[in-house]
């Protein structure tokens, strides 16, 4: 097919985004204590609840990112993903033209840049792709309103269909156990040169507040345990000791749990070893590279526990960008036989494949616009 007859098809990554440097810091807090997918509150008492969080939480983590170079590598390592997902796509012969773009929910390049750039180039439809494996209302679901909102916001309306989730593709699950397994005979040597059992697998999923589950229809818990089922079962190893946590909790409610901190204490004393998978996280960033692998690690010594392990996450591993690759290409195929999604900004209309439980999970109102 000649390159003048091909549409141009617009892939839209979402992601969460993070400070590029020490000053960014505290305007990336606020905008994520803003947002009312995270905090449920109504104007104006979010916002200076936003204003009090933000400027409280910058010291610490000013000093968490100091640990990872004084900024996050996120927007790194997910251009970097874009790259790859674009050569993948552009190497098909299927009649389209291909090109990624970033909009992340809480630092630069917001949707609102992002979106003037995609209707510069000229789009002729766009797949809505968060890096977000498990839906939840609070990212894949933030982030599609937000875009959604950028795109009246600039007069631009073609064909979207939002791939709102993909927790076993076999892309992403056969990366993630690859990589997994890899660690886990790792460790199994080093155990046995210890004279230490056999190793206890941690898949650690960033968590949310019960309500985000109970009270939205939120699938982000049911899906984070298909993801570490899907994993272990492709990994096939007999008697395998695993379990699903969550870590990063903050504020005084209650969240789903168990916690990871819980379970390495746990491990502390069940003596055994630990491989830590972080199963929602496509990515490295400051809940990778500080929290599992600095904060957690310090837990763990001094709990003796006898090895710790933190498996790295699938980044632009080239089954999990072959497993995006699937994910458009199914997107591409619901838009083609049902149409384009409803560019409301209060419904979705999507099509779902993990049993509708995205398409029916309810986003709090004005959710979508920090």
């Amino acid at each position: 097919m000649s390159e003048t007859k091909r549409k141009k098809r617009a892939i839209i990554l979402f992601n969460l985004g993070g400070p590029d440097g020490p000053d960014a810091v505290k305007p990336f807090l606020f905008n994520l204590f803003n947002d009312p997918a995270i905090i449920s509150l109504p104007n104006p008492f979010r916002y200076f609840l936003a204003k009090l969080v933000s400027s409280r939480r910058a010291p610490i983590a000013r000093e968490i990112y100091a640990h990872i170079g004084g900024k996050s590598p996120l927007l790194e390592l997910t251009q970097e993903q874009a790259n790859a997902l674009e050569v993948a796509l552009n190497g098909l012969d299927d009649g389209y033209e291909n090109r990624c773009f970033i909009a992340m929910r809480y630092w630069k390049p917001f949707a609102a840049e992002t979106a003037v750039a995609v209707k510069e180039w000229g789009a002729d439809e766009q797949i809505l792709l968060p890096l977000y494996p498990q839906y939840s209302t609070t990212t894949s679901g933030s982030s599609v309103k937000d875009w959604k909102q950028a795109c009246h916001d600039v007069g631009f309306k073609t064909p979207i269909k939002t791939a709102c989730c993909y927790p076993t593709n076999s892309g992403f699950v056969q990366a993630t156990a690859e990589m997994v397994k890899a660690g886990y005979e790792n460790i199994l040597k080093k155990a046995a040169k210890l004279g230490v059992g056999k190793p206890r697998l941690l898949f650690s999923a960033h968590g949310v507040p019960k309500v985000v589950i109970t009270k939205r229809g939120d699938p982000y818990q049911s899906q984070i345990e298909k993801s570490a089922q899907a994993v272990v079962d492709e990994m096939a190893i007999t008697d395998l000791d695993w379990l699903v946590c969550y870590q990063s909790r903050v504020g005084p409610m209650e969240w789903i749990g168990p916690s990871t901190e819980h379970e390495i204490e746990r491990a502390g004393k069940d003596g055994v070893p630990l491989v830590i998978v972080p199963i929602a996280f496509v990515s490295e960033h400051s809940e990778t590279l500080v929290e599992l692998d600095i904060e957690y690690r310090e837990i763990a010594d001094h709990l003796k526990i006898p090895i710790y392990e933190r498996v790295r996450t699938v980044c632009s591993h080239p089954r999990f960008i072959a497993g995006l690759v699937d994910v458009v290409k199914e997107t591409q195929d619901v838009l083609d036989q049902n149409g384009s999604d409803d560019y409301s900004l209060e419904t979705r209309g999507w099509w779902c494949p993990d049993d509708h439980s995205c398409a029916v999970a309810k986003q709090p109102s004005g959710a979508g616009r920090a």
